[in-house]
């Protein structure tokens, strides 16, 4: 299943998130620094959506009181919601 969400507070401005069952298949950061969302979507690439949750959730960017790592996880916390319905 593909999902689609807008970033609030980052310089990113999409992330795109393709899941099988609960493994996250790929991930798609658009915008923001790309050394570093590119490095994110390898890293969570064939993980389990809470352990990426775990991971991510919390990080912050400067003064922002919150950074593209920290809204995906809020992200996959939505997906993971919708995907109980």
């Amino acid at each position: 299943m593909k999902y689609t969400f807008k970033p609030e507070g980052v310089c990113s401005t999409q992330i795109n998130v393709e899941m099988e069952d609960d493994i996250l298949i790929s991930v798609d950061i658009v915008g923001g620094c790309p050394g570093n969302t590119v490095g994110i979507t390898k890293l969570v690439q064939g993980r389990k959506i809470d352990e990426v949750i775990s991971l991510l959730k919390g990080i912050p960017c400067r003064t922002r009181g919150t950074s593209c790592p920290d809204q995906l996880a809020i992200g996959l916390e939505k997906i993971k919601k919708e995907m109980k319905k």
